[in-house]
């Protein structure tokens, strides 16, 4: 019960405002939260509901009494979503724990809670945080025997640890790092050429727990580009060639295979309780799902792309241009719709060459080499400058190392033929269609909205 709280760097924020006001007093709010996760122990911070100090009848600087009229609204939000409620206030001493006051407090109001919330699914707990931002929480049962939930992150530019001290993060690259990471789940969309490579370096990083997504089998054509891949793979899965591989040198990660699209409810229930998402496939539709799985689950998504620009001299091909692209999606931040990566158009094309090839010509500037038809394209090289580039976008978000701000490096491009490589913040603006599945978790509009064809999503 209680493994995981994820809340929005934003709404953290706002949270420490709320309950630091500056007075030396405590202040409360309450969280209302999507449950989640294979074994419904991930919470998802929905909303916050700031209790408004002046209606505390008790706020000193080691107390506080909690109004009823807002814990009837929490009941009535909860309600509303299926979600559960996590009561919050503030240490301005720094006792970083709760207090007897704290056990005779929720003593008083959690059963209320429990009783009074309508579904059967929630759970209700309490949670603390002290000035620097750390957060202590804890759920109890129907018998009031508590837990605490031993991991809490906020999303953002930068996904923060927020019951460990930032002195006391792991250094990049350092062994220390590698414990940590152990501890994660990474999830891999697409396991070919860019997707074989990134699920190889999390698993010699030592990733605790990789979870590959992919239907596809080795064909002869992807020997070039597969990592680990011989003649004698051709017909099996993909991702049964890496998790065998990785298992080989990793032994003790665990790595499961979905040989599904990502929308399959099985591999999004294994998908929620990911911490990160890298998605690593060659179509619209597929980073269409990536980025509402990413917003849905509070899960940060990195896409990374290649493509090889070609134009004709003299009747000739020739290279114009080598090029990789890294993308951080942020929850709650603007996607790969509102980057151009997705496009009405694009997932219109998508969806007619499936449902009716014979109406949809075979374009030139499909896949890795635009303008030219290769069915077994050399492109590892590339291929492995930007899973990589992928893969180091993760670490520098859990163990910041850059000498600027993460925020900066919302996308990075990078051209072989130029030798270059630049960075950008996000768009300024984030469509409304990513908003109303925040936090949502595996929900009936999440299901439905993935069961809808691509190609008419954006007009549904």
């Amino acid at each position: 019960m209680g493994s995981a709280l994820r809340i929005l760097a934003r709404d953290h924020q706002s949270l420490r405002d709320h309950v630091f006001p500056g007075d030396g007093k405590e202040a409360a709010a309450i969280l209302v939260c999507t449950l989640c996760g294979r074994n419904a122990d991930r919470l998802l911070v929905r909303s916050i509901i700031p209790v408004p100090h002046q209606v505390c009848s008790v706020r000193t600087s080691t107390r506080l009494s909690w109004p009823g009229e807002y814990l009837e609204k929490a009941v009535d939000a909860a309600d509303e979503i299926g979600g559960s409620i996590l009561l919050m206030h503030s240490h301005p001493g720094g006792l970083y724990g709760f207090s007897e006051i704290d056990n005779e407090s929720d003593a008083a109001c959690i059963p209320s809670l429990q009783h009074g919330v309508r579904h059967a699914d929630g759970v209700y707990g309490s949670a603390i945080m002290i000035p620097d931002g750390r957060v202590k929480a804890r759920l109890y049962d129907s018998s009031m025997n508590c837990t605490e939930i031993p991991s809490i992150v906020s999303i953002g530019h930068d996904v923060s640890d927020l019951t460990t001290k930032q002195s006391e993060l792991p250094m990049a690259f350092s062994s220390a790092m590698g414990v940590s990471l152990s501890r994660k789940t990474a999830v891999v969309v697409g396991v070919s050429g860019t997707g074989s490579i990134t699920a190889e370096l999390l698993g010699r990083l030592g990733v605790g727990r990789i979870i590959l997504v992919d239907f596809d089998r080795v064909e002869e054509k992807n020997l070039n580009r597969i990592l680990y891949a011989t003649p004698a793979d051709i017909g099996r899965y993909k991702t049964h060639v890496l998790r065998d591989a990785i298992q080989g040198h990793h032994p003790e990660t665990i790595v499961e295979t979905y040989e599904s699209p990502l929308a399959d409810t099985s591999a999004l229930d294994a998908v929620s309780d990911a911490d990160v998402m890298f998605s690593c496939v060659d179509s619209m539709e597929g980073r269409y799902h990536c980025d509402l799985v990413s917003h849905a689950f509070l899960c940060p998504l990195i896409d990374v792309g290649v493509v090889i620009p070609t134009r004709r001299r003299s009747g000739n091909a020739e290279i114009a241009d080598v090029c990789g692209r890294v993308d951080f999606i942020r929850p709650g931040g603007p996607g790969l719709w509102d980057r151009g990566e997705i496009t009405g158009e694009g997932l219109s094309a998508e969806y007619l060459r499936h449902s009716d090839p014979k109406a949809y010509a075979q374009q030139l500037d499909e896949g890795y080499v635009k303008g030219v038809v290769e069915e077994a394209p050399s492109v590892i090289s590339l291929n492995m400058r930007a899973a990589s580039a992928g893969v180091n976008e993760w670490i520098a978000r859990l163990f910041p190392f850059r000498h600027e701000p993460n925020e900066g490096f919302a996308r990075t491009y990078f051209t072989l033929a130029g030798g270059e490589e630049e960075s950008s913040p996000e768009p300024s603006i984030s469509a409304p269609l990513l908003a109303q599945f925040l936090g949502c978790g595996l929900s009936d509009n999440l299901l439905n909205r993935l069961g809808i064809s691509s190609a008419v999503a954006e007009a549904a």
